[in-house]
């Protein structure tokens, strides 16, 4: 089997670590990733130095310091680093501080410091790192070869073509890249590769043109061959052929050296005629990067989940593929990506990797037992696109913050600039943060003043963005494109992010506002305070003390199925104190409560704005973190729900001048998108509501898209 070396670096265990090869000169030390909630990929950076193990401060630490951590301890390349301890506080020495690398050093010894043990840091600065999965080496069984790296190596004619997709396959062996005889590979060797890639599959090619390339260029060949049944989802799961014979230019007689080509999804390659596209069974959601998220299934009509019983790489791998991804990286359980909301379609998954949906692999259909505790998620491979090139942050406190720098091309050269902050909001931030990997947006900033970036960034290069959310790239929202209008010009005015790793989900139940619909006649002089904050019809402001008003009243219970907690973006002295009701309102628009027609023209809205938000209960073993009564913090907890019951003045739409017959009953949480979350397509409750003019009925009411038209077929594998 083919497996990454260097055992130290591979095993999943507390301790990840290995010997630095240093110079002569530089001292030797070794690096290990600990800490809390963490893989073997990433981890709080520990150094261990004159017989001690200590950590790394954060201070002027850099992206290029992370990738000297990481391929020293055998990994292909670093993908972020965080600050402040996010693993937990070490213990013992600071060894280093005020680290600077060039990126280029073989080991971290190598790069400036103030000098080992010299720190002015506490643990709570403690530096950590998340590296690719991907390590340095493979290693054969029984057989002492390494192989360093992987790499499609593309034409010149095609290397300006992003992504890749097409090349000789090359490995690099010993500090060389050597070609693969392709005597003896296959299609199913192709698909793995395709897979790492982030490529769905693998296609023909014209062989021509690069059997002409492959007489002109130096014979170089890697001794070996490569076994892949194609269900594989690395290289490294593949067996080792046979050895090869080295003799120069002979060594791959009557063949010539591998060529890769795949297809790419349908995501990453726009020029694609989309055609008749069928509605898909899967999609993914709650995930912070592209090609990652929670497993959803539509069956009958309606979006629900996958049990997490038995959920492998190769069933996650059959979902990637389907969404036009690669293989997968992790196959993730236990609700990692949020949890879903509808019924668990799916249990029991069984996959052979080569289905071309999650709906052909065997599954069992009871899912009694399985909780959205249990829901799946994956994390698949996805094309190199180069996104993260064309975007940074400058200026913050560390590498999640800073204002948005955009490299645009003017007068014909590439410089970068800053966008216009008017109209910036959290959609905008939310596509900044995905295109460079950073996750969700906790806030999206109209001013910048506070964060000095580079000072020849200072012009306005983008304005008028505008986002939907599911963008890859900032380029890809609406804009102004190069005629910029930005009166305020974009100094202090530049548009600024601040992203995170995990972000909240706010659901509504619609099984509760099913059950506790009713009408009630009230009085305007027991309305006074309602009257007040507004949430009454316009025509209340005219009617006397002595009428009555019509209200529409239900429930409101909102659940946090997110991984961080759901909190104001106001900050406690901008809450707004409601004498009448006696508390603050934390959020002044934050839910939308109408009474559509069945054309979904408005005819009556609750006025139902502001909440005051408190946890009013939670899930077994989850503690109350948030209530409402003495002035305390407001939100809600991740596994608790905020409940606003049917007796609570403004818990209503008054419908006094609506006339009777059928209607839409609709409620939107966060509609403004104020707060981050990770799903905004479940913040929308849509209801049947009938109205006879003495009674009200409430049913078939469903959560954003998870009730669909389309009835699936009597052949569908989910029926």
């Amino acid at each position: 089997m083919l497996r990454p070396v260097a055992v130290y670096c591979l095993l999943f265990t507390l301790w990840t670590w290995c010997e630095a090869q240093s110079d002569s000169g530089t001292p030797v030390i070794q690096l290990r990733l600990a800490g809390e909630k963490r893989k073997h990929y990433e981890g709080r950076v520990e150094v261990f130095y004159n017989g001690e193990w200590g950590t790394v401060c954060d201070d002027d630490f850099s992206f290029s310091a992370a990738q000297v951590v990481c391929r020293e301890l055998g990994f292909i390349d670093a993908e972020s680093w965080s600050p402040s301890a996010k693993y937990g506080k070490g213990e013992g020495r600071i060894w280093l501080d005020n680290v600077h690398c060039s990126g280029g050093e073989k080991s971290l010894a190598q790069c400036e410091s103030n000098g080992f043990g010299v720190s002015d840091c506490k643990h709570s600065e403690d530096v950590g790192v998340v590296c690719t999965q991907k390590l340095c080496f493979f290693f054969f069984s029984g057989v002492n070869v390494q192989v360093e790296d992987v790499r499609i190596r593309a034409t010149y004619s095609q290397r300006k073509r992003i992504p890749i997709t097409e090349g000789f396959l090359e490995v690099k062996d010993g500090g060389k890249w050597r070609q693969i005889c392709n005597r003896d590979w296959t299609e199913m060797n192709s698909r793995v590769i395709c897979g790492m890639y982030g490529f769905p599959g693998e296609k023909r090619f014209n062989t021509r043109p690069y059997k002409l390339l492959a007489t002109r260029r130096k014979k170089n060949y890697w001794g070996f061959s490569v076994n892949c049944t194609g269900n594989e989802a690395d290289l490294s799961d593949c067996k080792l052929g046979h050895e090869i014979e080295l003799k120069g230019n002979s060594t791959c007689q009557e063949g010539m050296p591998v060529v890769i080509s795949c297809i790419p999804g349908r995501a990453f390659a726009p020029s694609v005629s989309t055609g008749f596209r069928k509605q898909p069974l899967v999609r993914l959601r709650g995930g912070a990067m592209i090609g990652e998220g929670r497993v959803e299934v539509l069956k009958n009509g309606e979006w629900g989940t996958v049990c997490d019983d038995n959920w492998n790489i190769r069933a996650a791998t059959v979902v990637c593929r389907e969404l036009g991804f690669g293989s997968a990286k992790e196959a993730l359980t236990g609700a990692r990506m949020g949890q879903g909301i509808g019924p668990v379609h799916m249990n029991e998954v069984e996959c052979s990797g080569f289905e071309k949906s999650l709906t052909e692999c065997y599954f069992n259909r009871d899912a009694l037992g399985c909780s959205h505790e249990e829901d799946a998620a994956v994390k698949c491979n996805v094309p190199a696109m180069g996104f993260h090139n064309r975007l940074r942050l400058s200026g913050g406190r560390n590498p999640y913050e800073g204002r948005v720098e955009v490299l645009a091309e003017r007068n014909g050269s590439l410089v970068w600039g800053t966008v216009c902050s008017e109209s910036w909001g959290t959609m905008e931030a939310m596509v900044v943060c995905k295109q460079l990997g950073l996750g969700f947006a906790s806030h999206a900033f109209q001013e910048t003043w506070y964060w000095q970036g580079d000072s020849s960034a200072d012009n306005v290069v983008m304005s008028g963005v505008r986002c939907s959310g599911t963008e890859l790239t900032l380029d890809q929202c609406l804009h102004h494109g190069k005629h910029i209008d930005c009166p305020k010009g974009g100094g202090r005015f530049a548009a600024g992010v601040s992203c995170t790793q995990t972000a909240p989900d706010l659901v509504l139940s619609s099984q509760v506002v099913e059950q506790t619909s009713y009408l009630e006649d009230r009085p305007m002089y027991a309305l006074q305070c309602a009257q007040e904050e507004r949430c009454l019809s316009s025509s209340a402001d005219k009617a006397d003390s002595t009428s009555y008003r019509r209200l529409f009243r239900f429930s409101s219970q909102i659940h946090n199925n997110g991984q961080s907690d759901f909190r104001p973006r106001a900050g406690h002295q901008s809450w707004i104190w409601h004498e009448c009701h006696r508390h603050f309102h934390s959020m002044e628009v934050f839910t939308h409560y109408d009474l559509l027609s069945l054309n979904g023209t408005k005819v009556a809205e609750g006025h139902k704005a502001s909440f005051c938000l408190e946890d009013t209960h939670c899930d077994e073993g989850i503690q109350k973190r948030y209530e409402c009564a003495n002035f305390g913090a407001q939100g809600i907890t991740v596994g608790c729900w905020d409940t606003y019951r049917h007796d609570i003045d403004c818990q209503w739409i008054d419908i006094t001048d609506v006339l009777p017959g059928d209607y839409i009953f609709q409620v939107v949480i966060n509609p403004n998108y104020e707060v981050a979350e990770s799903d905004y397509t479940n913040n929308i409750m849509k209801c049947r509501c009938r109205y006879d003019g003495h009674r009200i009925w409430t049913y078939n009411c469903h959560i954003g898209e998870n009730r669909n038209t389309q009835v699936l077929s009597s052949s569908s594998h989910l029926l």
